[in-house]
């Protein structure tokens, strides 16, 4: 072989290495984005549920002071009719 193959040779050889090197680059890249917007979706929801646990909670919470409430009055009649 002389000088000249062996140029043709490491020149395709070298092309192979970049295009390698440039679509395995593209393809982390491309995974990281997805993963990252995966992620926010989840925070999404994680926020979403969040919130809804709250709205809830507090509507429990004020459900129990009216229990709460009931129950004081109908003790205060419970007490004036002894």
């Amino acid at each position: 072989m002389n000088w000249h193959q062996w140029q043709e040779i490491l020149g395709v050889v070298g092309i192979f290495v970049l295009i390698t090197v440039v679509l395995s680059i593209a393809i982390v890249q491309l995974a990281a984005t997805w993963r990252a917007k995966a992620k926010l979706a989840r925070e999404h929801e994680y926020r979403s549920l969040a919130e809804k646990a709250v709205r809830t909670q507090e509507e429990t919470e004020r459900q129990l002071r009216d229990v709460q409430d009931r129950l004081r009055s109908i003790e205060r009649v419970l007490k004036e009719v002894d």
